[in-house]
């Protein structure tokens, strides 16, 4: 485009000396401007999250159930009692609306039989990978109540105060050890429900697998087995909703500039051959002056496409910097017009949504608009109409494009 641009300039310069100089001296440059398709591009909203956003914190209880070596002795403990009470916390960060990372903290008994009743403490932390799984085969949507989230994890386990009369993993020194420290791989199914913006209902499992000496007695399996289940709160610190952007929401704009300058290229190589033909016929003849009758054109909302909408990011009603300069426009067009009235109507996307929810999002563009215009421009709220369209109405084929407000003279 600056190319483009250069190119215009020099032309125009040309022809404003264009009595000085040779008609063949005029030379326009043969060069287009690229026009760029959609199709080219990967169009639809990219969501991301900043640094400081999307960060949760989980409190949580539930029960721990080890599946230990289980030789059975006369008089073995109830199987009831190997359920126990196990605390949890954690916290993390989802990178997107589809992956987060998590780092937890589990704290509890466990209790199993081995010809004997046996007991012991322990404490883990796991890291975990998430995986939103409705997200990502059902649309990002951060109010959604119901989600399923799979994660898996690594983490580390310190297991103390054994009481186990069949314990048989022995120190350096040849004595049964009294603690155990292992690396367990771990796999879960995380159900959440969401409560607001900011707070989660879940209930989660998780299979933490350890080698066989993870609980002091070697032998039987190689694999053993402690499974845990939890529920709690989590709280979703600066809430849950993500930024996103699209490559191709600007593109439509773009193109209608590149398609101006090929215009503006266009019509200066005319001038340059009309110039041409022009002083081939010198001397002019005297000229004959007739007397038109100018009209000038009034710019209104209807006509002017600059003035005649305001765009908005997804799942937002907030005006940006950029979109405030149209809303600036129309102020400055009704002050200068102080009988026109106008309607403020606002849209929303269908993909994005429910069309209940799209049709408050899109009252609340609407009525920020007309906020922006009474409070921050001085114009009379009664020259004002608010109404909102939803996702019912798309203006637009291209879905993005329907994030909008428009400005219509009222009736």
């Amino acid at each position: 485009m600056k190319k483009s641009l250069l190119v215009v300039t020099a032309v125009a310069a040309a022809a404003m000396f264009g009595a000085k100089a040779n008609a063949q001296d005029v030379v326009v440059a043969e060069e287009d401007v690229t026009v760029t398709s959609i199709q080219n591009l990967d169009c639809g909203p990219k969501y991301y999250s900043s640094a400081k956003d999307n960060w949760f914190i989980q409190l949580g209880a539930g029960i721990n159930a080890p599946l230990f070596e289980r030789g059975k002795a006369e008089g073995a403990a109830d199987p009831k009692t190997h359920f126990t009470a196990t605390y949890n916390v954690g916290f993390g960060k989802w990178l997107n609306p589809y992956v987060g990372l998590r780092l937890g903290f589990n704290y509890g008994a466990m209790h199993w039989d081995n010809y004997g009743y046996s007991k012991a403490r322990m404490a883990n932390a796991n890291f975990d990978l998430m995986w939103d799984m409705f997200n990502s085969f059902h649309g990002v949507n951060s109010r959604r109540v119901f989600s399923i989230v799979p994660f898996v994890g690594i983490g580390g386990t310190y297991a103390y105060h054994f009481d186990a009369p069949h314990s048989n993993v022995e120190s350096r020194d040849g004595k049964i050890r009294t603690n155990e420290w292992a690396l367990p791989v771990s796999a879960g199914l995380q159900i959440r429900f969401r409560l607001c913006q900011y707070a989660d209902l879940f209930f989660e499992g998780r299979a933490a697998f350890y080698g066989d000496n993870f609980n002091n007695d070697a032998v039987g399996r190689p694999i053993d087995i402690d499974i845990t289940a939890i529920g709690g709160l989590s709280f979703n610190i600066g809430g849950a909703d993500f930024k996103s952007y699209d490559p191709c929401s600007d593109l439509a704009y773009i193109n209608s500039l590149n398609g101006q300058i090929n215009n503006l290229r266009a019509d200066l190589a005319a001038t340059a051959t009309a110039l041409a033909v022009a002083e081939s016929q010198l001397p002019c003849p005297e000229p004959t002056v007739v007397e038109v009758e100018k009209t000038v054109e009034v710019q209104t909302p209807a006509n002017d496409p600059m003035m005649s909408t305001v765009r908005f990011t997804i799942n937002s009603s907030k005006i940006s910097n950029e979109e405030m300069v149209n809303v600036y426009n129309m102020a400055e067009y009704l002050k200068a017009n102080p009988d026109v009235k106008i309607k403020v109507i606002g849209y929303a996307d269908k993909d994005t949504g429910t069309a209940a929810y799209n049709m408050k999002l899109s009252l609340r563009r609407a009525q920020a608009v007309a906020d922006a215009l009474t409070q921050k421009y001085g114009i009379a709220a009664d020259r004002l109409k608010v109404s909102a369209e939803g996702s019912s109405v798309q203006p637009y084929t291209t879905n993005d494009w329907n994030r909008i407000v428009f400005f219509q003279p009222q009736d």
